[in-house]
């Protein structure tokens, strides 16, 4: 059986340099090599043209690299790019661009499928078959970052962690490519352009505030009562509104960050005045803004969006209350690529071999 090597990108230019220094090779090479692995997102060892083709050998015989592959794209009438890349020879994860007129956002996935079962999103449906590395997650930056650039001449303006997955279940990950990204040795972005949208997991809220992150924070409430939430997010029941509540508070108090809430409009069931009563009365527990977000309905659930005059009455009841509040339209629905829908129709999250070589959609 062929042993499994290490991937070189979880090493840090330290640990490289380390490695060179015991294999008597000219440590400088260190800071090349890592130019390679993330300036430059070189996926095998043979692109490293200028270390030499005894050092491309080493490296090959200790090391792997743990780099997605594009198996499919598709594009929006809006323009909005869905991207469907092979982690491994088994699974499969979703990643999206998001052009407007005044950003262009880059959605992102941490982990293959995910293990919180929210009953309105597509990727709920899927089991948790792994977290996705540092390494995996900067890729999907790097390559719609590059297709910004192609496509639309800008470059990224925004990435947000909303795709498929609970970051904070993959914490480490999740911080070490935000590192990445924000680095002068990555893409030198700045964190603020950065937000973590969570469903709500309380001691990771609080460790986020321990470690002083300087990017942005999302929740995932959708409803402001522990009987309504408790009905389409399962993680309410260990993480009830009172723990998010001080979860909130002790972040806010430890970064000075805002927090974003997301709340998403079902007809008939979060849509009236109390609901956004209630909602008004929770978000005032710190510094905030609220994004209303287009429901999108998917394969086997009851769940409709709102129509649109009560959308408004609604964030106008909020405004009323002072809050900021932004009524968030979908993009790329025709394509499965909006809000809760990644997976929708890629059903066959690990696939076999035969799937593999068929379109993802």
């Amino acid at each position: 059986m062929t042993k499994k090597l290490l991937s070189i990108r979880s090493l840090s230019i330290e640990e490289i340099r380390s490695f060179l220094e015991e294999q008597h090779i000219p440590v400088f090479r260190s800071k090349q090599i890592y130019d390679w692995l993330w300036k430059k997102n070189a996926g095998t060892f043979q692109e490293m043209k200028n270390i030499g083709k005894v050092l491309q050998g080493v490296l090959a015989e200790h090391f792997s690299i743990d780099k997605i592959v594009l198996k499919d794209e598709q594009v929006s009438i809006d323009k909005t790019l869905k991207c469907a890349f092979s982690i491994d020879e088994k699974s499969v994860v979703e990643g999206v661009l998001i052009p407007t007129t005044k950003r262009m956002t880059a959605c992102i996935s941490s982990q293959v499928g995910c293990s919180l079962a929210c009953t309105f999103c597509a990727t709920g449906k899927l089991k948790l078959l792994r977290n996705l590395s540092a390494g995996e997650i900067y890729d999907q930056v790097f390559y719609l970052k590059k297709e910004a650039e192609k496509r639309h001449d800008k470059s990224l303006s925004n990435i947000v962690y909303m795709g498929m997955g609970e970051p904070l279940l993959n914490y480490k990950n999740v911080l070490s490519s935000i590192d990445k990204i924000c680095s002068p040795d990555g893409l030198g972005m700045s964190p603020k352009r950065i937000t973590v949208s969570t469903a709500g997991i309380c001691k990771m809220i609080k460790k986020l505030g321990d470690d002083e992150v300087k990017f942005n924070l999302a929740l995932s409430l959708h409803a402001a009562n522990d009987a309504k939430r408790n009905k389409i997010m399962e993680i309410n029941e260990s993480n009830n509104l009172d723990s998010l509540r001080e979860s909130l508070e002790y972040f806010h108090e430890k970064t000075g960050s805002r927090i974003t809430f997301e709340y998403i409009i079902f007809d008939g069931f979060n849509d009236t005045i109390d609901d956004a009563r209630e909602l008004a009365d929770f978000a005032k527990c710190v510094p905030c803004k609220i994004n209303i977000i287009e429901y999108n309905p998917i394969d086997g659930e009851p769940f409709q969006q709102a129509e649109e005059a009560k959308v408004d009455r609604f964030a106008q009841f909020l405004e009323s209350k002072n809050l900021i509040v932004n009524i968030r339209r979908s993009r790329g629905k025709d394509i499965d690529a909006a809000c809760g829908q990644l997976a929708n129709k890629n059903k066959a999250i690990a696939l076999d071999e035969r799937s593999l070589k068929k379109s993802d959609d």
